[in-house]
């Protein structure tokens, strides 16, 4: 070697990682210097234990504010992974050169002054208060506020694993687009992190070697001096003939064959920069000051290698930077650039990374189309077309499609087919879609959709050693998860609970635990089994952001059961509402937090003392009568839960009549899914009579008054027919009051929607209850011309939400028009789609079925037909 060997690059592109492992076997450097934050050197060694599988991630956050993170992910296919693993196989040295997180992840000088703010800009938590719930950086956090123009190098990744967009990314996906050009908030760091500098809003940003908000250097457009974002890759594309940047740069750089590499290993990377320096020539260098300082600290990082290595140096960074390294330029004039820079005391961990957050849908700037695809071509030998094609027909097969060796083959031959007519050098992702689409699809795009999913973008979790550091709250957690036997996993999947196990149980409470914590790794779903309280369906899947969340979460505590106590009892001591507390008080009976329960009961009863508000205690109900049933699942004792709900229920019992009275229609509106509710929550409550005759008496008064808005007074009569407290004859007549003549449509209307409307099954009932229907259709008949529109979106609303069945009965009843008897229900219909009375024959003819089902004799048949 003669002089440092600078490999530009783009970040996750298996053709660039495959160029620059053929360049550092042919130079043999004595170091090999990787744009990323210089914290991670004491980790680096990690990278060669067995446990490690990417992809993976550095992770940095600022002690204290772990919301304000970064990471720097990597694939096995990324240049910097290929650069640091072969170092660490050679016993090379190996360094991290770029700005250190340090002052990637300080707040800018305009935000210090101001209070910590959450990723949403709202006022965050002093030191040892609530953590911020969205666990994102704040503004002037990494990848705040960076666009990753860098064709070449990593990026950081923002709080939360993904860097904020500051413009949508390219529609093209190649190889290239790993280290996309795209522009997005905050600085990006090598091995495809964020950066946390906030990069620059045009493509001479940076590499993204900053952290996970993806960085300078995967910044796709590079302002020029009009001020105009200009795309370096788009240019180089352009003068070359292309129209789509990511096809030109898979052509030339990620096609590359391993025996060009070996040729020359040095020219790709040698053409690239030249084609740089034009580009930094023509466009300048972006005019965002970090960026400046990150190439500034990479230069004077290069000059102590080279005074301690001689010019045996190879550095791996964003292509774009390229030209910043060779500057001639002054140890003191760099130094000054770096001069006064913010500072905050950072961690560093390795955490897993997922193929899904290295995609650019995330909103990782420098994410790429098709990480599986890339994946694959770079893990496979050879003929990567065939077994692509082998491995989609497996997947196919899986989900009971046909697909035959002849279709494998077939699609082999026509993606070779295009690529030739298309002229190309190899057969892309692009050829081989549309030979799988025709080929294996039949020209649908709906398992190409799946194909996408699993295959091109892939579900893979990397993993990390034990010996990584981690705060003490991720450890707590990474044994619980082991002892429960639930393993992370990036793929989402349902897991089904069963309380009166006890392990089941144990789960359950972690899961609870870590949402009270706001880790949402699982998420409740209604199950398909069992809809009993000792049963729990739960939708799991784990994110990298989670690991940022965690963090977050340590303020609280070294456990998950320690933290989220201590976090409970904040939250109780600081609410103000009481529907919160009582959310709370049941997110701590399912997360059996003892500790805890007593002071979310004292705020409970405080809260319910002050609030005079029937609406605030209607809401607040529900949620204590689901803690009392889930008390009883889990043996918990929950007495005094017991006695605030019951002094709820009678104040809601005294309120709710006066408070129902002279309510507009969004009032009536919200009144009704209360009563809803406190209907509910009473039958949960523990069976007091007294009680429950009390709420019969106020759901008569409120069907009764006509005061009381028609919804609510429809929706009254339902619930007490429902519950057998009205007579049919008596809801018929109180339906024929509600659409008498004298009743304004509208109003008649509202009362329908609150009787038949929703998901409450009214649809059935009038089914079933012909008096009903009949009364329905004769005033819907009557409604006059000028009030029918008027009352037809109250009307379609209620009965667009019946199931099509329903609908199609009614029609049909409808439809045959009023019968011409009447007479008592039991004996003749009202309406044509009834039976006029009881066949005799018929009913005979289902005593025998009865008499084997049921094994009576023939004495207890004859009784039965008489």
């Amino acid at each position: 070697m003669t002089g440092p060997l600078l490999l530009g690059v783009r970040h996750h592109g298996p053709g660039s990682a495959r160029a620059v492992r053929a360049a550092l076997e042919a130079a043999s450097p004595a170091v090999v210097l990787i744009e990323g934050p210089p914290e991670g050197d004491a980790l680096l060694a990690l990278a060669a234990d067995e446990q490690m599988r990417p992809p993976v991630a550095l992770l940095a956050h600022a002690v204290d504010d772990p919301g304000r993170a970064a990471f720097w992910p990597l694939a096995e296919f990324s240049p910097e992974w290929v650069a640091l693993r072969w170092a660490l196989g050679r016993g090379v040295p190996v360094r991290f050169i770029d700005l250190p997180a340090a002052h990637s992840l300080a707040p800018a000088a305009e935000e210090e002054s101001a209070s910590p703010e959450t990723a949403d800009g709202e006022p965050g938590p002093p030191a040892g208060a609530e953590p911020p719930e969205g666990g994102g950086a704040g503004a002037g956090a990494p990848g705040a506020g960076a666009d990753s123009v860098d064709p070449g190098g990593p990026g950081p990744v923002g709080p939360s694993g993904v860097a904020p967009l500051s413009g949508q990314p390219p529609e093209g996906g190649g190889a290239g687009a790993a280290g996309g050009p795209e522009a997005t908030p905050g600085a990006a760091g090598p091995a495809g992190t964020l950066a946390p500098d906030g990069g620059t809003p045009g493509a001479q940003g940076g590499d993204g070697a900053g952290p996970h908000t993806v960085g300078p250097e995967h910044e796709r457009g590079a302002p020029d001096p009009s001020g105009l974002r200009i795309d370096p890759i788009a240019v180089l594309a352009e003068t070359a003939g292309y129209d789509d940047p990511e096809r030109w740069w898979e052509d030339v750089i990620e096609h590359r064959g391993t025996a060009a590499h070996a040729a020359d290993a040095r020219a790709p990377f040698a053409a690239l920069g030249d084609a740089m320096a034009a580009l930094r020539e023509t466009y300048g260098h972006g005019g965002h000051d970090r960026d400046l300082a990150r190439e500034a600290h990479m230069r004077i990082q290069l000059r102590a290698a080279r005074k301690e290595f001689g010019d045996e140096v190879a550095v791996v960074c964003g292509a774009w930077h390229v030209p910043a390294l060779e500057e001639k330029t002054t140890l003191a004039a760099d130094k000054a650039l770096l001069k006064g820079l913010p500072k905050v005391k950072t961690e560093m961990t390795w955490v897993p990374w997922t193929y899904r957050r290295l995609a650019r849908h995330s909103g990782y700037g420098a994410g790429i189309d098709s990480p599986g695809w890339y994946g694959h071509l770079f893990g496979v030998a050879d003929r990567p077309i065939e077994r692509w094609m082998t491995k989609v027909a497996g997947l196919l097969r899986d989900e009971d499609r046909l697909v035959s060796s002849a279709h494998v083959i077939e699609a082999v031959r026509l993606a070779e087919t295009l690529a030739a007519m298309r002229g190309r050098p190899l057969a892309g992702l692009t050829e081989t879609t549309d030979a799988i689409r025709a080929v294996m699809c039949e020209g649908s795009d709906v398992p190409l959709d799946l194909i996408r999913d699993r295959l091109v973008v892939g579900d893979v979790l990397g993993e990390v050693p034990d010996a990584a550091p981690a705060v003490p709250l991720q450890r707590d957690l990474t044994r619980l998860q082991r002892s429960l036997r639930i393993k992370p996993e990036a793929l989402e999947r349902e897991l089904e609970l069963d309380l009166r196990k006890e392990t089941d149980a144990a789960k359950s409470r972690l899961l609870h635990r870590l949402r009270l914590l706001s880790i949402g790794w699982g998420e409740p779903v209604t199950g398909r089994g069992s809809t009993g309280t000792f049963r729990e369906s739960w939708r799991l899947r784990w994110e990298p952001e989670l690991f940022v969340k965690v963090a977050e979460a340590g303020v609280w505590g070294t456990t998950v059961l320690s933290a989220a106590t201590a976090k409970a009892e904040s939250r109780a001591v600081s609410a103000t509402a009481l529907a919160e507390v009582t959310a709370l008080a049941e997110q701590c009976l399912l997360a059996e937090l003892p500790d805890a329960l007593p002071v979310v009961m004292r705020a409970l009863a405080d809260r319910a003392a002050l609030d005079a508000d029937v609406g605030h205690l209607a809401q607040a109900l529900p949620a204590l009568a689901r803690s009392l049933r889930y008390g009883d699942v889990r043996s918990t004792d929950t007495v005094a839960l017991g006695e605030v709900a019951a002094g709820i229920a009678e104040r809601i019992c005294v309120g709710l009549p006066p408070a129902c009275t002279g309510l507009d229609a969004d009032g009536a509106a919200g009144m009704r899914g209360h009563l809803d509710g406190v209907h509910t929550a009473i039958g949960l409550l523990p069976k007091g009579r007294e009680l429950i005759e009390r709420w019969g008496s106020v759901l008569h008064r409120l069907a009764a008054r006509d005061t009381v808005p028609g919804v609510i007074r429809g929706r009254a009569a339902r619930l007490l027919l429902d519950d057998g407290r009205l007579e049919e004859d008596e809801a018929a007549r109180l339906m024929g009051l509600a659409l008498s003549v004298g009743t304004p449509p509208a109003d008649a209307a509202a009362w329908i929607e609150g009787f038949v409307g929703g998901a409450s099954g009214g649809g059935m009932l009038l089914v079933h209850d012909e008096r009903l229907l009949a009364l329905v259709d004769a005033w819907l008949s009557g409604v006059p011309a000028d009030a029918f529109t008027d009352v037809l979106p109250l009307l379609r609303r209620t009965f667009s939400a019946y199931e099509p069945g329903v609908r199609r009965t009614l029609g049909e009843l409808v439809r045959r028009g009023p019968a011409a008897a009447s007479g008592p229900a039991h004996a003749e219909s009202t309406m044509p789609g009834f039976g006029a009375g009881l066949d005799g024959q018929r009913a005979d003819a289902v005593l025998p079925v009865l008499h084997l089902l049921l094994g009576i004799d023939d004495n207890d048949l004859a009784g039965v037909a008489r």
